[in-house]
């Protein structure tokens, strides 16, 4: 599975603001009351329906859709690893070996196991 994906949404103006679909992801609409709070709602849509998803459906082109007068469409991003470093709080347990003196010495200065883990995990997987 890939981080990041453009999807092509279908926007349409109404009283009060914007309603918003995704051709391609069945269920997947929001609206916004205005252009900016639509285009942070259609990101925010997006990325909750493709990070719950199994498999990643296959993208439409754009000029492969057809609208209805007064709709138009635009491309949104979704950074799936930015959306589970936000919102996956979920824990797991690891389970570990490190030499005795080391184990030994980390407990003498109060060393947290799992934040040194997961910060030297971040490090070396070039995630900030």
């Amino acid at each position: 599975m890939k981080d990041k994906y453009i999807f092509p949404a279908i926007f349409s103006e109404e009283t009060g603001g914007f309603n918003i679909s995704f051709p391609d992801l069945p269920g997947a609409f929001t609206c916004g009351e205005d252009f900016e709070d639509a285009m942070y709602m259609a990101k925010d849509c997006l990325e909750v329906y493709l990070h719950d998803l199994d498999e990643i459906p296959k993208v439409s082109t754009p000029n492969s859709l057809s609208l209805k007068e007064g709709e138009f469409i635009i491309l949104i991003e979704a950074d799936l690893l930015s959306f589970r470093k936000k919102y996956d709080r979920q824990t797991i347990k690891k389970t570990l070996t490190i030499p005795k003196w080391l184990n030994d010495e980390a407990l003498n200065k109060k060393i947290n196991f799992s934040a040194v883990l997961k910060e030297a995990l971040i490090e070396e997987l070039h995630i900030r």
